[in-house]
């Protein structure tokens, strides 16, 4: 059984101070993952993180995500991969520190986009991994891009890569930062109600009501990750995606395909 785990840039750190890790967080996301793989040892698992205030404050800055000539000044590109590395090493520590083993990949090192889009990526690395009960950590990178010179693929372009892969197809993917999907922006509705199962009978009105991101986010927000999600699920109709918050205990009942979860659940 592989389950991937997303943990979102909005809770591993503060999306309105750059370069500010929420460690504590971290520790006890971490932690969750040790119980869980504890509690099923033949549970594998792929760790993904997004950037939050680390990456996307130079990709905004230097619009790596909208492209860049060839004869353009490519310091923020570094710039950019330099800061997601950055907070790649906390992540991991953290998760070595769990007696998790950890095995940071570097994504932009094999990534090739098109127009923004993922299109080549090599995962010889990552398999090799996984089949010696490793951990690979990988994050949203930038990525040299064959029409725009430059992009950012995020996270969950890069987990709908792997489980594409018949040997790497999950079981579960868990995305952990929004507490759910709501029918309105629950931040500035107080109406706003949680969605906790989405399938085929509501997806389109779903997507009709939901928007962008809180703090700086080059990826598309939450809409982005429901579409993406989505087609996922399509292709794959066993694979569950579950949208939960950080509220403790939750990533550990998620892992363990705990369906009442306080969150939402997507299926076919």
């Amino acid at each position: 059984m592989i389950i991937f785990v997303k943990l979102g840039g909005s809770i591993i750190t503060d999306k309105t101070q750059q370069e500010c890790a929420d460690v504590a967080t971290i520790r006890r996301l971490a932690g969750e993952l040790r119980q869980a793989l504890e509690a099923a040892p033949d549970m594998r698992v792929i760790v993904g993180h997004g950037s939050g205030s680390f990456g996307h404050v130079y990709a905004q800055r230097y619009g790596i995500h909208r492209g860049l000539a060839p004869d353009a000044d490519w310091m923020g590109f570094a710039l950019t991969s330099g800061a997601a590395l950055r907070l790649n090493r906390i992540v991991v520590d953290e998760l070595l520190a769990a007696d998790i083993p950890a095995l940071a990949l570097q994504p932009s090192t094999t990534l090739v986009a098109r127009g923004g889009q993922l299109t080549r990526w090599e995962t010889a690395s990552l398999a090799h991994a996984l089949a010696h009960r490793l951990v690979p950590v990988i994050h949203g990178d930038v990525a040299f891009d064959e029409v725009q010179g430059s992009a950012i693929i995020s996270t969950e372009q890069l987990l709908a890569h792997l489980a594409a892969l018949p040997a790497l197809q999950p079981s579960r993917i868990v995305l952990v930062g929004e507490s759910g999907v709501y029918t309105a922006d629950p931040r500035r509705n107080p109406q706003a109600e949680r969605i906790a199962r989405i399938d085929r009978r509501n997806i389109a009105d779903v997507l009709a009501g939901t928007g962008g991101s809180h703090g700086v986010d080059v990826t598309g927000g939450m809409r982005s990750k429901i579409e993406l999600m989505w087609q996922l699920v399509q292709a794959i109709p066993s694979l569950q995606v579950y949208l939960i918050g950080p509220t403790p205990g939750l990533l550990y009942r998620a892992l363990l395909g705990d369906t009442n979860v306080e969150g939402t659940v997507m299926t076919y």
